[in-house]
């Protein structure tokens, strides 16, 4: 079936990427989750829950979005910009003479919440700090003094924008770094705290088995020699 054949070619790429070596550095989209799967991710650790095939459905349905969008605003914006430095490698989205901005496709239910369709109204800054975080430190290493966060419903396209001062987060995103490169300039394994997601970050994390087999230890003063 065709369902099928997506689903094999899905995986076969997936599979391609987990035998790729990573930068051994930091990446800004992981900001504000767990330090331990930060660290793991640095580490280029492999991972003991790879991603299902209906979930990589999902993610390439954002990417194709993704694409588009850069396309449709090519000559108004760089995309896909490489910003790298001694401990993080990422890229940002869309930037343009002051501004960064990144591009988030999410499921209808959770475009609403965003809408405001329900009686309390949204808090990007507190639901959405992971994704505040990594374009800040874009904005900061660019030296942007402002910063965009496009979220599109993936059934019909409509966006919801939220814009903030990159000064507004930057203490925050000192201590991220501070935490991130004190664990891993003492070799010390950091503890498994789920910081995003609701709380549900563990459900999601490639880690899930290897750190649940980890639970009996003393979470946080396991070391790498």
């Amino acid at each position: 079936m065709i369902q099928e054949q997506i689903d094999q070619f899905l995986l076969a790429e997936e599979s391609k990427k987990a035998d790729r070596i990573r930068s051994g550095k930091f990446s800004p989209s992981s900001f504000g989750r767990c330090y331990r799967m930060q660290y793991w991710n640095r580490l280029n650790e492999p991972k003991t829950n790879p991603i299902n095939a209906k979930t990589l459905r999902v993610f390439r349905i954002g990417s194709l979005i993704h694409q588009m969008i850069q396309n449709i605003l090519k000559g108004q914006y760089l995309s896909e910009v490489k910003i790298e430095t001694n401990e993080v490698l990422g890229f940002a989205d869309l930037v343009n003479i002051d501004e960064v901005i990144d591009i988030k496709s999410v499921r209808s239910f959770q475009f609403k919440l965003m809408k405001g369709m329900k009686k309390k109204k949204y808090d990007f800054r507190t639901e959405k700090k992971e994704n505040i975080l990594q374009v800040t430190y874009y904005g900061k290493e660019l030296v942007r003094k402002k910063g965009r966060l496009v979220f599109i419903d993936k059934d019909s396209l409509d966006i919801i924008e939220f814009e903030f001062e990159i000064a507004e987060f930057e203490k925050e995103l000192q201590d991220e770094l501070d935490i991130l490169n004190g664990f891993w300039n003492k070799k010390q394994l950091p503890p498994p705290i789920p910081r995003c997601y609701n709380g549900k970050e563990c459900s999601y994390c490639g880690y899930l088995d290897k750190c649940n087999q980890m639970k009996g230890e003393m979470n946080g003063n396991i070391t790498y020699k």
